[in-house]
């Protein structure tokens, strides 16, 4: 049976079918829904962890006990999920264990383009990147047969495109795996210097291995047509060539490391011209040249930013592009903004307010620093808010009375601990604002340790922000409702003025979670309104400003109130108004 599904769907059923048992991930587009379709199957153990480094600790634990483990990620997360990665090429695995890394080119949502073919170069570990969702699915069942064939961790590397894409997948039925023995070897697992030294020796014979399958894998193959070019592509340049040249000739590189370069010099020797075509970096392309192999053409053509497509493709290598209409006025521009409603909005305006230099992290309260509100100064990594502010309040004492961190709940617990840990131990005199809305948000509303519920909605005992705060070391720490304007600054001049760290939690649920139930739209009373703009410096899509006059959206309007605390003269409020 054939079904139409998403990549990242196609991705899980494969892991159903190959017979995982244990999966662990942290939320991060575009490989989010991976995890949250897996979590769907019943035989399989799938976990919301509290960033990447755990979650692929924790499917190295469950690969050590035996079992087909699994975690994803996106290509910055793997960052923070390096550390064991490279060890555990070093130790190998029990039961198969797959990795995947999801890559967004063009950064539809991150905050870089980084290229995670650089990784499987640099770990030594096997890397597959599938093309469509057929392919996710195959790719993920192989990717554990060659797991356990060459004992180590596999890297599944898709990218927005393909995660996102959907097309017909034939289904099979799971592949019921008992539990591999798990036998005590020290030598093996225990990366001390001893033991680790002579592990390498197994990576690099492991790798030699590798390379002789790839050269023999049916995952890497020519399609010769049309000899005058070939293209070398793989993962979803390969659908944009076969779209935007048909009869092209095509080496498709399904196993993207290690590289089978006799395969693609075999290739080369019947094409006139060999163009490489690839996303980002020019991975492919040096490795190819550095065989000896000519190239006729790649970055030179592509450029490393951004991604392809079939039109930007024909347009480099300057083909025709076919007819299109074109509008007659240009489309006005729709930034991304924080919803009506939004919990953190009212924060940034009195952050905004107070001219406070802040250090922002990774969420959905990224849009702060959009204008209106204009509040955020820096955004670099999930985590780094704290660290910077420990930064830069030490180099410049006299900025700590005006200069704060902003952070998620979700993030805190991912990675803003150790941060806030940095600033208690060495007294740093800083003020860490905690944005609760109780959820992992910008992602789509996944569970984190604070919310109380497991990612299959299990109800556990919330992490407390409070307590984890106060037992790093913080003493002065209190909460604020997010939405009051008048409660976030008096608390915010207060903790400034001290002479100790503090942590101020901001605490509010998002509009947009189900069982938050918005208020009657409000409305702007026309007489009362003086055309002030002052509920305007919110930023609030629901609130407009037309003739003069203020009005609201009813149809995007929660009636949060953030609004109507802005106006000197109350013309906003409940009822409608004519």
């Amino acid at each position: 049976m054939k079904q139409l599904l998403l990549g990242n769907k196609a991705i899980a059923r494969g892991l159903w079918e190959a017979g995982v048992k244990y999966v662990s991930s942290y939320p991060g587009t575009p490989s989010t829904e991976i995890t949250e379709e897996v979590a769907e199957f019943s035989e399989v153990y799938a976990e919301w962890a509290p960033n990447e480094k755990v979650a692929l600790e924790s499917a190295m634990g469950a690969s050590l006990a035996g079992a087909r483990a699994f975690t994803a990620m996106k290509h910055v997360g793997l960052n923070v999920a390096a550390d064991p990665l490279f060890t555990s090429a070093y130790t190998g695995v029990n039961g198969g264990l797959v990795i995947c890394v999801a890559d967004d080119p063009a950064m539809h949502s991150s905050q870089n383009e980084q290229d995670s073919r650089h990784y499987a170069r640099a770990a030594k570990l096997p890397m597959l990147e599938p093309s469509d969702s057929e392919e996710c699915r195959d790719f993920t069942c192989l990717a554990y047969e060659l797991s356990e064939a060459f004992d180590t961790p596999v890297l599944l590397r898709t990218c927005t495109r393909v995660a996102h894409s959907q097309s017909l997948v034939e289904l099979h039925e799971r592949a019921d795996l008992p539990l591999k023995e798990y036998k005590k070897d020290p030598s093996k697992y225990v990366m001390n210097p001893g033991f680790g030294y002579k592990r390498h020796f197994v990576v690099e014979d492991r790798l030699k291995k590798l390379k002789e399958y790839s050269e023999n894998s049916p995952l890497n193959f020519e399609e010769i047509n049309d000899t005058s070019v070939g293209y070398v592509c793989s993962g979803t340049c390969y659908e944009y060539i076969k779209e935007a040249i048909p009869g092209a000739s095509v080496f498709k590189v399904g196993m993207s490391f290690p590289m089978p370069l006799e395969k693609i010099r075999a290739f080369a020797a019947k094409v006139d011209k060999l163009i490489v075509v690839e996303e980002l970096d020019g991975v492919f392309e040096a490795e190819i040249r550095a065989a000896g192999i000519r190239v006729d053409g790649g970055k030179d053509i592509f450029g490393c930013i951004g991604e392809l497509s079939q039109s930007k493709i024909r347009a480099a290598l300057g083909l025709s592009l076919p007819e299109s209409a074109e509008f007659d006025q240009p489309l006005p521009a729709r930034p991304p903004v924080m919803c009506a409603g939004c919990p953190h909005r009212g924060v940034f305006y009195v952050l905004s307010k107070l001219k406070l230099t802040v250090t922002g992290d990774i969420g959905c309260y990224t849009l702060g620093a959009a204008a209106p509100l204009s509040a955020v100064d820096s955004v670099l990594c999930m985590g780094a808010s704290i660290g910077m502010l420990h930064g830069f309040n030490t180099v410049r004492p006299e900025a700590s009375g005006k200069t704060v961190a902003v952070i998620g709940d979700s993030t805190f617990l991912h990675s803003g601990i150790t941060g806030l840990t940095d600033i208690a131990y060495n007294r740093s005199i800083s003020t860490v604002l905690i944005l609760d809305n109780s959820i992992t948000g910008m992602t789509g509303h996944q569970q984190n340790p604070a919310t109380g519920l497991t990612l299959k909605l299990k109800e556990v005992p919330p992490v407390s922000l409070e307590k984890v705060c106060e037992a790093v070391g913080i003493k002065r720490v209190r909460s604020v409702d997010a939405g009051n304007l008048k409660e976030i600054e008096t608390a915010l001049r207060e903790e400034l003025a001290a002479e100790e760290p503090s942590v101020i939690i901001c605490r509010k649920p998002c509009q947009l979670l189900k069982y938050v139930k918005p208020k009657p739209a409000l409305s702007v009373d026309a007489d009362k309104c003086r055309g002030c703009k002052s509920c305007m410096r919110i930023g609030c899509p629901a609130v407009k400003f037309a003739s003069g006059k203020a009005e609201i959206d009813s149809a995007q309007c929660v009636g949060c109130g953030l609004c109507s605390q802005m106006c000197a003269f109350g013309a906003i409020g409940e009822g409608k108004h004519e």
